[in-house]
């Protein structure tokens, strides 16, 4: 699998029967094939699309998949988008990426994306994963096999969260601040804390909720789908903080950040607390971040190592990996196990690397798995 500087191509979109603006940035193709999220929100550009499409080809490279990178992004505002307006950004977006589709290359969701909106611009460009030339045809629907894995994502940030505390000797429990509250934030906070962890600051995009702990099941049912907590329905007791990176701020052992784009930079990584960082969203942090990170003694666990659940999970489908025969439980559960295993080898073999030499392990880690994905 090669790893170009430049992606094997982009496509800008200006829309078909409707005007939308957006890019489709195919970071590379293996054996035909390409996969990624969809992004909209107000400021994505295409740059940021292109580094979010090579993360995904470091996340199938080091999983060990047969698929390469890609990924979409719409500029528009996810949030005040509702009803017919939302639908018929999609309805264009399904039109102008068909070809796309039909020819390798599958689009999910991210970042503003709901599993509602993907039905719509898979509808709209009549594009139907369960059947493609040249490959076995997926024998349940889509939304059937991937729907029931939506906090896969947090399954594999927990999972890596967990060996790394336990791989710097951590064995008490530890304080951790969650920054994002959408799927992937409200399931790892779930994980963790069903493993003993407490979870002491939440972040949203209205601000910072924290306590010396936080209910998260309660929590959970006051935010809505796009990761908003409802100011008018929090427990008693809890402190509220509008300041920008107020989640820098709160005392904790352990931060996952699972919201937006460099949300950790080198203007604010010397306010860090925590001594573990794990990247539960793409591209969380900066190059600068992580090295101030590491000179500092900290411990970074990368996105494209952690938070592979859902785009494993999809990847998996596409490739005809996942053994459709299980019952829909034993399939679910043989997802999260594969999932975990992946995040867990390469948690442990990225520290490992880390603790025999200076400098960023990744790169070293990812020309092995490289070398072991083309045999």
């Amino acid at each position: 699998m090669e790893n170009p500087q430049e992606p094997a191509f982009t496509v800008h979109l200006n829309g078909s029967r409707g005007a939308i603006k957006g890019w489709v940035v195919v970071d590379t193709l293996v054996d035909g094939l390409a996969m990624g999220g969809t992004r909209m929100t107000t400021g994505v550009s295409e740059e940021e699309v292109a580094g979010l499409a090579r993360d995904m080809t470091d996340k199938f490279t080091l999983a060990g998949l047969r698929i390469g990178g890609a990924k979409a992004g719409i500029v528009a505002d996810a949030g005040n988008s509702e009803g017919a307006d939302r639908e018929r950004t999609f309805r264009t977006f399904g039109r102008t990426v068909k070809p796309l589709l039909h020819g390798g290359i599958h689009l999910g969701i991210d970042m503003g994306v709901t599993p509602a909106d993907r039905a719509v611009f898979f509808d709209e460009a009549g594009y139907d994963p369960r059947f493609r030339l040249g490959a076995p045809d997926m024998p349940i629907d889509w939304r059937t096999y991937y729907e029931p894995l939506i906090d896969c994502t947090g399954h594999g940030v927990g999972v890596a969260a967990l060996t790394a505390l336990e791989t710097r000797g951590r064995t008490e429990a530890a304080r951790v601040v969650v920054q994002g509250f959408g799927a992937v934030g409200r399931a790892v906070a779930r994980f963790l804390e069903e493993r003993g962890h407490v979870v002491v600051g939440v972040a949203d995009v209205q601000g910072t909720i924290s306590a010396d702990r936080l209910p998260v099941d309660e929590l959970v049912s006051i935010t809505d789908e796009f990761g908003r907590i409802d100011r008018s329905r929090l427990p008693e007791g809890v402190t509220v903080s509008t300041a920008p990176d107020a989640w820098l701020d709160v005392p904790a052992d352990l931060l996952i950040l699972a919201a937006q784009k460099y949300a950790l930079t080198a203007e604010n990584a010397h306010r860090l607390r925590a001594g573990l960082v794990v990247e539960g969203a793409n591209l969380a942090s900066t190059a600068a971040a992580k090295e101030k990170v590491a000179a500092s003694g900290g411990t970074l666990v990368p996105g494209v190592i952690a938070n592979i659940g859902g785009a494993a999970s999809a990847a998996l489908a596409v490739t005809r990996v996942v053994p459709f025969d299980l019952a829909a439980d034993a399939r679910k559960a043989w997802v999260f196990d594969w999932v975990g295993d992946r995040v867990r080898q390469n948690t442990r073999d990225l520290l490992e690397i880390a603790d025999g030499r200076a400098g960023d392990p990744l790169p070293e880690l990812l020309a092995t798995r490289r070398k072991e994905l083309l045999g």
